[in-house]
């Protein structure tokens, strides 16, 4: 399963989520919602979570190995990082992300 386009809208407000992010996965599946956070050791992807009636946070989609996360979280802060470059305003569209599949 490869990450054929990646859409990013920065977040405009003080915090440590910078970006949302989007993913279509195989020109198949989209996932909206995953967070560009700002941690202490830079960025990363938060996958999309909702909060239960308990208040704890759960994933609502993730991926389940090691190689999968690793394609999301390259894909989307290599989006990330060429929108900062880029500075526009609107969506960047990276498609053919299957470039970065190792396999």
């Amino acid at each position: 399963m490869n990450v054929t386009d990646v859409k990013i809208r920065r977040v405009v407000a003080e915090g440590r989520m910078k970006a949302l992010a989007s993913i279509t996965l195989d020109h198949e599946f989209v996932v909206h919602d995953l967070r560009v956070i700002e941690g202490n050791s830079g960025l990363f992807v938060a996958m999309p979570s909702k909060r239960t009636q308990e208040g704890i946070f759960r994933d609502v989609a993730h991926p389940i190995n090691a190689l999968m996360r690793k394609k999301v979280e390259d894909s989307v802060l290599e989006a990330y990082a060429i929108r900062e470059e880029n500075g526009e305003a609107s969506e960047l569209e990276l498609a053919a992300l299957e470039a970065t599949d190792p396999s």
